[in-house]
């Protein structure tokens, strides 16, 4: 499949969500979630129509934060096949793409995927033990605690598959998959960027409250509360 023979709104659409995408992964370094040239972020190309399936625009494999560009992103089919477009020599995508494509193949509302190795979510990884809901802002975000996800080898769509298993029923957009790190989920990849950051804030915030005592947990009927009225009622009328 190449880009070239796309229709080219369809053309445009994936020049505009390597852009997004690219943009994006500054984002990552910025808020200190990722190290040299760890992570990466997606972003779903909703086209089954023209194609018979959607598309995912994702960063290359093995390329430092400062060198990523929209023209290095590559995109992919829901099998994880990278897309020709006419570049000699084009990056091969990301190790996790398998992980994120099963996501978006099995999650029809997922529009973006990010995977960091952010320090303390890590660490809560690396113990095998889910972030309890003791903050407010947990209960907003997260709708609960952050979940643990299953061990799996990275290669094949095990992650994707664990991700996926873990997250269906959850209103997380966050799990931290055990010895590996958190992958979030969102409506777009803005979105997964952001679970992504608030995933860490409260794995640092919920981490030093355990060095003073044990944490506090919010009964559910509150989480649901506070989850219902922050995804619903916050900020600026919904158009």
């Amino acid at each position: 499949m190449r880009l070239a023979d796309f229709p080219e709104t369809l053309q445009a659409e994936v020049q505009r969500t390597r852009e997004v995408v690219a943009r994006l992964h500054a984002e990552l370094p910025r808020w200190e979630l990722v190290v040299w040239t760890a992570g990466n972020v997606s972003q779903r190309i909703r086209c089954a129509d023209e194609l018979g399936q959607d598309l995912f625009v994702i960063k290359p494999s093995g390329v430092s934060y400062d060198e990523l560009t929209p023209e290095s992103m590559v995109v992919c089919t829901l099998d994880g096949a990278k897309i020709d477009d006419g570049t000699p020599g084009h990056l091969q995508p990301s190790s996790d793409t398998a992980a994120h494509a099963y996501v978006y193949e099995h999650m029809d509302e997922v529009g973006g995927v990010v995977h960091t190795h952010s320090t303390y979510a890590t660490a809560w990884a690396a113990r095998g033990e889910e972030i309890p809901c003791v903050l407010t802002m947990m209960g907003d975000e997260f709708g609960g605690s952050i979940p643990v996800g299953p061990f799996a080898l990275i290669g094949d769509d095990s992650i994707g598959r664990g991700i996926v298993e873990t997250l269906r029923d959850s209103k997380s957009p966050a799990v931290l998959m055990q010895n590996h790190g958190p992958f979030t989920i969102g409506k777009d990849a803005r979105a997964a960027v952001k679970a992504a950051v608030m995933c860490e804030e409260v794995a640092r915030t919920v981490h030093i409250s355990r060095q003073l005592g044990e944490p506090i947990a919010i009964p559910q009927h509150l989480v649901d509360s506070l989850f219902d009225r922050y995804q619903n009622v916050y900020g600026q009328p919904r158009k």
